[in-house]
């Protein structure tokens, strides 16, 4: 005798046989599973997030310590952060079809397998070229990892429940960010840089028996033809065009290959474009760009991403570089940030439900922008305490924007195109994410030239905050244009 549950829209016939998949039938529509039920699935799947954010924020208090070891400049490191990232962009779109068709526990399972094995090549890498390669693994890992477990729950609860559901699966994730730069810097100082990412590997393990054993294995009946051709162009459009502007600064290449590399992964994606709008089941469907409040979220968005994106890499090059702190101390610092992120999360809600999208999205932007160009304040004689005062306000803001942004982004989707917002909205976060480190850099690196400074110092760090702050405001616009209504079955706000 099968059981039966409701997941949002769906009533879902478990076997329970182990290891059988599961069917799916339309829902009968006078249940539906509770979100008490529901947050068991992002819970679970907060083991693999914590791992991956643990990850991303580890190394970034260790990138001196990493440059110095390989004999790189500490910014050419921004490789090893980009390639990742655009990994995630790049495999996130295939990651919806591939979960729909072989079931989600078995593609959560193997990109755990993949990213630990990535992660065991980044701890024997001795040169950048590996370094960056290993890193692009991890990301394969990373691609299926956080979309199929947000996919799970966007799918399991009401639309109502959208934001407190992000947040459930969204609080245990942040523990990563929390504790990663303290621990990356522990790691650095008192054994090597190199255990960061072998302590992957027993996080992994445990990662994999809990879905194994908890998540179920579903696999939709009729998946639509995948389409590769357009994954390769979209793939090798953004890998091309990302690594052209990382490499800006004369890292790794040529100025002349840099600009062709732009060029071409531009032309790339225009090709794309136009296989695109002839394609009845595109691997992104660019269409979803018409939907006014997913265009403002994950478009608008991408802006304010892109200037906040580049503090995480920033802040510790400024703490050591430029204030000769040690890699712990870099990280106890900096960890404040998430920890604002992590308390804004309780608060969400309330907030939204008060003064609704387009208020909070327009103004808070201003406020954590703000917040960012602050940090061109500090300097070696600023009382840490005031440094992590403004990280933590910092922290809250731009967490209150993030939680907006990606509720805003499905207020309006259907379910039956949430596969596609999902892999459109996960890699456009992780392409902005990118652009930010890289638009950073070369900032900090322009700075530093323009000043006549043969390496990194304290002074250079001032005019690349504040012109990353200045992009951050860029999305201002686009948010006021928002109804006053928008979204507002997802935020609850009634308009005045």
């Amino acid at each position: 005798m099968s059981r039966h549950r409701y997941f949002g829209s769906f009533q879902t016939t478990i076997d329970p046989q182990p290891g059988a998949a599961i069917s799916r039938v339309p829902r009968v529509p006078s249940r539906r599973i509770p979100l008490r039920r529901a947050v068991l699935i992002p819970l679970i799947v907060a083991c693999a997030l914590f791992m991956e954010n643990m990850d991303s924020t580890v190394i970034t208090t260790s990138l001196p310590a990493i440059a110095a070891d390989i004999g790189e400049n500490p910014l050419a490191l921004k490789l090893a952060l980009t390639a990742y990232l655009v990994s995630l962009a790049v495999f996130i779109p295939i990651s919806g079809w591939i979960s729909d068709r072989y079931g989600s526990r078995t593609v959560f399972s193997v990109a755990i397998v993949v990213f630990v094995g990535g992660s065991i090549l980044c701890a024997v890498s001795n040169s950048l070229p590996a370094f960056i390669a290993a890193r692009f693994v991890q990301g394969m890992g990373g691609a299926m990892m956080v979309p199929v477990g947000r996919l799970v729950l966007m799918r399991a609860v009401p639309k109502s429940e959208y934001v407190a559901a992000l947040n459930y699966l969204t609080i245990p994730a942040l523990m990563g960010p929390v504790i990663g730069p303290a621990l990356g810097g522990a790691i650095t100082l008192y054994f090597h840089w190199r255990w960061i990412f072998v302590i992957n590997v027993p996080i992994g393990l445990l990662g994999i028996a809990l879905v194994q054993r908890h998540i179920p294995n579903v696999v939709e009946e009729s998946v639509p033809p995948f389409d590769w051709r357009g994954f390769a162009l979209c793939g090798i459009g953004l890998s091309v065009l990302m690594l052209g502007i990382s490499s800006l600064g004369g890292h790794l290449l040529p100025s002349a290959v840099t600009a062709a590399a732009i060029a071409g992964g531009a032309a790339i994606l225009a090709v794309y474009w136009l296989h695109a709008r002839r394609t009845a089941h595109p691997s992104l469907d660019l269409r979803m760009f018409r939907v006014q409040t997913f265009f403002n979220g994950v478009a608008a968005g991408s802006l304010f991403r892109i200037g906040v994106g580049a503090t995480p890499f920033l802040m510790p090059l400024l703490l050591q570089l430029g204030f000769g702190l040690n890699p712990l101390q870099s990280g106890l610092i900096t960890c404040a940030t998430a920890g604002g992120a992590m308390f804004m999360k309780t608060l969400t809600v309330t907030i939204l439900r008060r003064w609704g999208f387009r208020a909070v999205l327009s103004v808070n932007a201003i406020f954590a922008a703000a917040s960012v160009a602050a940090c061109a304040l500090f300097t070696a004689s600023t009382p840490h305490v005031v440094i992590v005062l403004v990280l933590l306000v910092s922290g809250c803001l731009r967490s209150l924007q993030f939680t907006a942004l990606q509720a805003l982004s499905f207020a309006d989707t259907i379910r039956e195109k949430m596969s596609q917002a999902t892999s459109i909205a996960s890699m456009t976060q992780r392409l902005a994410q990118s652009m930010g480190i890289a638009v950073g850099a070369y900032l900090l690196e322009v700075s530093s030239l323009a000043q006549g400074h043969a390496a990194i110092v304290a002074v250079d760090f001032p005019p690349a905050f504040v012109a990353v702050a200045l992009i951050a405001t860029l999305c201002v616009p686009v948010h006021r244009r928002l109804p006053h209504a928008a979204g507002t079955e997802v935020s609850g706000h009634v308009p005045e």
